[in-house]
């Protein structure tokens, strides 16, 4: 069986966003994806008011499950909870530190974090803000896993804001690259296995990565999508589920 699934990231709903969502909508129509994935900064400033309007946008626009994280800027109003509380008052599943199934393809979810890559990443050292701020990074990294550990389906897919692979985020200023995602967040991808993840954040980074054991990451940030694909900025991916014996190798086509 295949599954069609569709991502988007960064919506930054606000006041004049209207028209702006009009390409997504669009997109998802046409696609017709059974699962759309949603990657963090869905509204602008984090209010209620933004949340609750994209809400109904997306309900009244889209027919098909849908999956959320949250990201930096839903969290700007410090509101996170309402912004939270209105996406899953209108159907929306957010995930964070959590998983579910839908149409036999498990998927989990956290925001991540940032703290920068491979050698390159911050270290719990010296003062203590600074090993608070590693803490975090880690926290996010542990409900990534344990969220994974649950899932018991073949096809696991992985939402996230913030980038787990520096792949993605090439292209955008590299003295930011820190503020773009963790390779925390990479190791227990690495680890549990995974079949794909999606992020946004990275507004000019690169479409595409893999991580070190080969899994394909996609950079979905809307401002990225709509530059290099404006007639379709929305990533398409189907999986071909196995069937119950779990016999049959899992295939992903892009």
């Amino acid at each position: 069986m295949t599954v069609r699934i569709g991502a988007i990231g960064d919506l930054h709903y606000g006041r004049e966003s209207r028209d702006v969502l009009k390409p997504v909508l669009q997109a998802v129509d046409d696609a017709r994806p059974d699962v759309l994935l949603l990657l963090g900064d869905l509204t602008d400033y984090g209010t209620l008011e933004e949340a609750q309007a994209l809400t109904r946008e997306l309900v009244a626009g889209i027919k098909v499950p849908m999956l959320a994280v949250l990201g930096n800027h839903d969290c700007e109003a410090n509101a996170t909870e309402k912004v939270r509380d209105a996406l899953r008052e209108g159907g929306i599943t957010v995930l964070d530190g959590d998983s579910c199934e839908v149409k036999g393809v498990g998927f989990a979810g956290v925001k991540g974090f940032c703290g920068g890559f491979g050698r390159g990443a911050l270290g719990p050292w010296g003062e203590e803000v600074v090993k608070r701020f590693v803490h975090e990074a880690v926290q996010e990294a542990l409900k990534l896993e344990s969220a994974l550990a649950r899932l018991r389906t073949s096809a696991r897919i992985v939402l996230l804001h913030y980038a787990p692979v520096v792949g993605t985020v090439i292209g955008e200023p590299p003295e930011i690259y820190p503020y773009l995602g963790s390779s925390r967040l990479e190791e227990p991808l690495s680890r549990l296995g995974v079949t794909a993840i999606f992020h946004g954040h990275a507004h000019k980074g690169a479409p595409e990565g893999r991580t070190t054991a080969g899994a394909p990451v996609y950079n979905v940030s809307l401002p990225l999508m709509m530059r290099l694909f404006p007639e379709q900025p929305l990533r398409i991916l189907d999986v071909e589920v196995a069937n119950q014996t779990g016999e049959p190798p899992l295939v992903v086509r892009s």
